[in-house]
């Protein structure tokens, strides 16, 4: 009889992206969006969103050409960032629309009952800032 893995941790380390272009993601990330770059290596940066850090890779040479993120494939849906206040989920849904940002400005989850705004970076990853 298999018996649970039971894993205990704290919550995820860090999470991995693939890019199209590294240094329009870091531009969207670090000069956009204002998070912190923490690290840079050959093909590599990494940032901080809150305790949680980011690494976004550069593409390899099999990344298809003009390659974009699909949330209906298998795999990544989509990354939420947690939001305590609702002045600041409003002030960053301005921001967004503000510097050009794809973005849906502040809907309502029917699903949990809570509010946030959905964007896109330019891969068209999906991200939300969300109601914690």
């Amino acid at each position: 009889m298999f018996m649970s893995i039971n894993i205990k941790t704290s919550g995820a380390h860090h999470i991995a992206l693939r890019s199209t272009d590294l240094e329009r993601s870091k531009r969207f990330y670090a000069e956009t969006l204002g998070f912190p770059i923490i690290k840079e290596a050959p093909g590599l940066f990494l940032f901080s969103a809150g305790n949680t850090a980011f690494g976004i890779r550069g593409p390899e040479a099999d990344t298809p050409n003009e390659d974009k993120f699909n949330p209906h494939r298998v795999g990544l849906d989509h990354i939420a960032l947690g939001c305590e206040d609702e002045a600041e989920l409003e002030r960053v849904a301005a921001a967004l629309k503000e510097a050009g940002v794809e973005n849906t400005g502040v809907k309502l989850d029917e699903t949990l009952g809570k509010r946030y705004v959905a964007f896109k970076d330019p891969d068209r990853i999906a991200w939300e800032f969300y109601m914690a």
